[in-house]
């Protein structure tokens, strides 16, 4: 049974009970609706869409890859197991039909992945190896994959600590995001954190991401970022500086001799935050401000003392050559007098134009439409 909202100049009407009281906390623009269509389930992260419609989900701490199938096409949900016997499998992506889906370490295909799941078979695909030459390190260690528009699998290798640089000296794939050619990793975006999320901008192909900062400066430092790559292998910065001026007390005195530019953030997206999927809106149902403006979904903070932030969905317009202009809440309530009761974690735009929005907290899934 889908739980529904509807939402009237941001305030929720109940049509439901139960399960999903929460969800009348939520706030949304005026003529939007906000539903659940799939609860009870392990920790969802990353959301893809197959070509025919199934929404697959990935897990942050479990170890099934699921499909939700709507068999009758009426917006009600079954869960499907893709693959099982897995290890935090966040990422998960659709390429030309075939299913991708990372582990901490390793990367896997299931060709051809409507087949399957329209055939109703009982015996799981078989799934094979398309990459496992990634760190296994599980601090910043989950993976979130996607698909550039050069066709190329883009994948993230987080720090495995808070701040340091050892790491990233010994080994060039940690701090970065990368793309995998001919059986290589091609740096994409050095000095990266860890960055959760990324897309690429419907006009002009460039891929945005999402970094968070680092931890103990303080409650209000340093911002969290949204960053542009306007050349490959550009330098973001970690671990000598942060966000656009703070430079890192035990790494910035290193600046001088660090024969690299250093890339601003196109945004700040405050401290602590922690930004996890980044999605452009290229649906034709939002309306006009949401077109080529990036949703990022803010997971929330866990170390500030004094007010936590966070734990909303944020749009962020660009112009259409990519230009910040201002960003907004777009989805907020998850919050409520320093109780979290929800994380939004990855948003992706369905074929159909509405908006996906995982939460790995209060383990459910929720579709926005616009009915204006």
């Amino acid at each position: 049974m889908i739980k529904k909202i509807t939402l009237f100049t941001f305030v929720l009407c109940l049509s439901f009970s139960g399960y999903s009281d929460n969800i009348l906390k939520l706030k949304v623009p005026k003529n939007f609706e906000i539903n659940i269509i799939s609860e009870g389930l392990d920790s969802p992260r990353q959301l893809a869409e197959t070509n025919n419609g199934h929404i697959i989900v990935g897990s942050k701490k479990g170890n099934e890859v699921i499909a939700l199938i709507n068999k009758n096409k009426n917006g009600t949900y079954e869960k499907l197991v893709v693959a099982d016997g897995l290890e935090n499998p966040a990422g998960v992506a659709v390429y030309d039909d075939d299913l991708y889906f990372a582990e901490m370490d390793t990367v896997w295909i299931i060709k051809d992945i409507d087949s399957w799941i329209d055939s109703s078979s009982k015996t799981l695909p078989k799934k094979k190896i398309y990459m496992n030459d990634l760190p296994s390190e599980t601090w910043h260690g989950l993976k979130y994959i996607d698909f550039g528009p050069d066709g190329n699998l883009y994948i993230p290798v987080g720090v495995p600590c808070n701040i340091c640089l050892e790491p990233q000296t010994k080994d060039p794939r940690f701090a970065a995001i990368h793309k995998y050619v001919d059986g290589k990793l091609i740096t994409v975006a050095d000095g990266v954190r860890n960055s959760v999320g990324f897309d690429w901008h419907p006009v002009t192909n460039k891929m945005y991401f999402s970094d968070n900062g680092r931890d103990w400066l303080g409650d209000n430092s340093p911002s969290c970022e949204l960053n542009v790559v306007d050349k490959e292998g550009s330098f973001y910065g970690y671990p000598y500086k942060h966000a656009m001026d703070v430079i890192d007390p035990e790494f910035g005195h290193m600046i001088p001799d660090v024969e690299k530019d250093f890339v601003d953030p196109i945004a700040e997206l405050g401290p602590h935050v922690a930004p996890l999927g980044v999605t452009f809106y290229d649906g034709k149902v939002f309306p006009e401000k949401y077109q080529n403006s990036v949703f990022v979904a803010l997971h929330g903070s866990w170390d500030k003392y004094n007010g936590k932030s966070g734990y909303k969905v944020v749009l962020v317009q660009l112009d259409e050559e990519g230009n910040y202009l201002n960003q907004e809440d777009f989805i907020s309530g998850w919050l409520t007098n320093e109780d979290a009761w929800g994380r939004p974690a990855a948003p992706f735009v369905m074929s159909d134009g509405s908006l996906l929005i995982s939460d790995d907290k209060y383990n459910v899934i929720y579709r926005v439409t616009y009915k204006g």
